[in-house]
This record gives structure tokens, C-alpha cells and sequence, in this order.
């Protein structure tokens, strides 16, 4: 064989093996990594690992969740923005560190439009309004009636300045026009004690902190403040249907991957959810936290977002809170 005839196979051969590499295999070729900022246990963690195992039986591919918990789930969002854009890494994220942290924080270090695809919406966490039994409301405009009569007078707790079920008492106050003290606590299981001694009156909260004492009859929760009933307590009216107007702040948990991930991994990870809503595994998984199972594809979780962002921007403007 001629040297130069020699070369050119070699050169095509190489080429091949190239084509052939890992770089160029069908999505995915190895584990995915699920980011979570928030620890173990929380509801985002629970929707990340309940979302792994759909993707491991869907994909084929083990699907691994990485607490990196901190900092009002700036850290784990941190890691997903600066990770490589090839569908390996990705952020599964509550509404706070998307929506309401670009309000509340006056320089966050990632722009969730800017640094992050959104891949899907995953499920709605509804937010209770309760209250200890001794107070004299048994629904929520009640509520509004003993506020409005002795203004300042009933205060509220909440997990934590600028977290949602803050955000959702202020737009429930301006909305309703009534003044309320807000007494801010480290965590739902401070909060939601204080509530059930008498310490505090009121507080937003999500199901896992308030149904259990619902039922033990140790709170009285008045409405939810989502469009719909809640699955997980479909006696509770909602805030409209106790004639107070629409208050839709849920929290909500979603995946997002870095920005420019390729447009066929997005596409993949969809068909992949394709069953999401149709899983009993899934339905009741998230029933048990109080969360309703939702899935967007990317557009609409996109607009869903923007609109987020905008909704709490007003609720972290008429609470002041601020962090520098």
C-alpha cells in the first residue's frame, strides 16, 4: 500500500472514532446530576428525588440529587449556572430562588432568565391560611373583619423574611386592606409552634407545616390561596370563594438547566416527563406533601416564570424586605 493511500485511511479511520466518541452519543451517556438547594427532606428534595426516579426509568441513566443547601437556595443555583450546558447538570428549584430572590436580593449572582433554561414545571405547593383556634374566624373573611376592626392589633408569623408565605400575607393585607404585625421565625417548625400556642395568630404556610395540625384540631386553617381547591384538603375553600378576590402565590418546584443547553437534551427531558401526571408513584408521592403534580414545557414554563418574577417583585415591594 502506497504511504500516501496508508495516511488517508488512517486520517478516515480517526475521523470515524471521533464520530463514535462519548462527545457525540445520544443523551444521556452517563448520570444526570439533579441540584437541590435546599436539604434533604425539604419539599424541593422530595420533588428532586421523586423526579429521579422518572428520569432513571425513562432514561435509562441514573439520575443523582446533590443537596447544596444555603444561602435562600443561592448556592445551589450558583453551580447550575456556571455548569457546563450539556444536559448533565441540572437545577431542580422552588419559586424562591428563581422569583423571588431577583427582588429580594440586591446583587444576586445569577439572573434566572439570563443564566438558566426552564425545562418544566414539576408541581404546585398550595399556601394555607391558619390560624390559632382561639381566634374568632372560622374563614377568612372573618379574618379580614377582626383586622379591619382593631388594625395592628393581630399579628402573623411567617418562616422567614421575604419567603413566601411572608410575601402572600402582604398581598393578602394590601388586597384586603388591613394592617397586620409580621413576627418572623427561623423555619416552619418555630412558626408553626408559636401559632398553635396562642404567640402569633395567623401564618401562610404550606400543607406538610399545617394540615397535620388541622387534623389533630390544634390549628384552624380558613382558605387557600390558590385558583383551585387543594387535592390534599378539598373541604378548605379557597380565598375567592370566601369572597375576598383571587390570591394565587403557591409555591411551586421546577427543573431548569444552564443556559444553552441544546435544544434536543430539552426535548428529551420532555418526553421523559411525558408521564409525570399519569404516575401513581408520582401523584401520590406528591399528594403527600400537599403538592399538586404540573408540568409545562419549556415556553410555558418560561412565561410562567417571568410572570413569577413580577408577581413577587410587588409583594417584596409592600414588605421592604431587602437584602444586601
Amino acid at each position: 500500500m502506497k504511504p500516501g493511500l496508508r495516511s488517508l485511511l488512517c486520517t478516515a479511520a480517526l475521523a470515524l472514532l471521533a464520530s463514535a466518541s462519548p462527545a457525540h452519543a445520544v443523551y444521556p451517556a452517563k448520570p444526570i446530576r439533579l441540584v437541590v438547594g435546599f436539604p434533604p427532606g425539604q419539599a424541593t428534595d422530595i420533588v428532586a428525588r421523586v423526579l429521579a426516579r422518572q428520569l432513571q426509568d425513562a432514561l435509562g441513566q441514573p439520575a443523582i440529587v446533590d443537596n447544596k443547601a444555603g444561602a435562600a437556595g443561592i448556592i445551589g443555583a450558583e453551580a447550575v449556572a456556571k455548569a457546563p450546558a450539556d444536559g448533565y447538570t441540572l437545577l431542580v428549584s422552588s419559586g424562591g430562588p428563581m422569583a423571588i430572590n431577583p427582588s429580594l436580593y440586591s446583587n444576586l449572582s445569577y439572573d434566572p432568565l439570563r443564566d438558566f433554561e426552564p425545562v418544566s414545571l414539576l408541581a404546585i405547593v398550595p399556601q394555607f391560611l391558619a390560624v390559632n383556634v382561639d381566634v374568632p374566624a372560622q374563614n377568612a373573611a372573618d379574618l379580614v373583619k377582626l383586622a379591619k376592626a382593631a388594625p395592628d392589633t393581630l399579628n402573623y408569623a411567617s418562616t422567614g423574611n421575604g419567603v413566601t408565605g411572608h410575601l402572600s400575607m402582604e398581598l393578602f393585607k394590601q388586597a384586603q386592606g388591613i394592617r397586620m404585625t409580621h413576627v418572623p421565625y427561623k423555619g416552619s417548625a418555630a412558626a408553626v409552634t408559636d401559632l398553635m400556642a396562642g404567640r402569633v395568630s395567623a401564618m401562610f404556610d404550606t400543607g406538610p407545616a399545617l394540615l397535620p395540625h388541622m387534623r389533630s384540631g390544634k390549628l384552624r386553617i380558613l382558605a387557600v390561596a390558590t385558583t383551585r381547591r387543594s387535592s390534599a384538603a378539598p373541604d378548605v375553600p379557597t380565598i375567592a370563594e370566601a369572597g375576598l378576590g383571587n390570591l394565587d402565590t403557591p409555591s411551586w418546584v421546577g427543573v431548569l438547566a444552564p443556559k444553552g443547553t441544546p435544544r434536543e437534551v430539552i426535548d428529551t427531558l420532555h418526553k421523559a416527563l411525558a408521564t409525570w401526571l399519569d404516575t401513581p408513584e408520582v401523584k401520590n408521592q406528591l399528594t403527600a406533601i400537599g403538592a399538586e403534580p404540573a408540568v409545562m414545557n419549556d415556553a410555558e414554563f418560561s412565561t410562567y416564570l417571568r410572570a413569577e418574577i413580577d408577581k413577587w417583585a410587588v409583594a417584596v415591594k409592600l414588605s421592604g424586605a431587602r437584602v444586601d
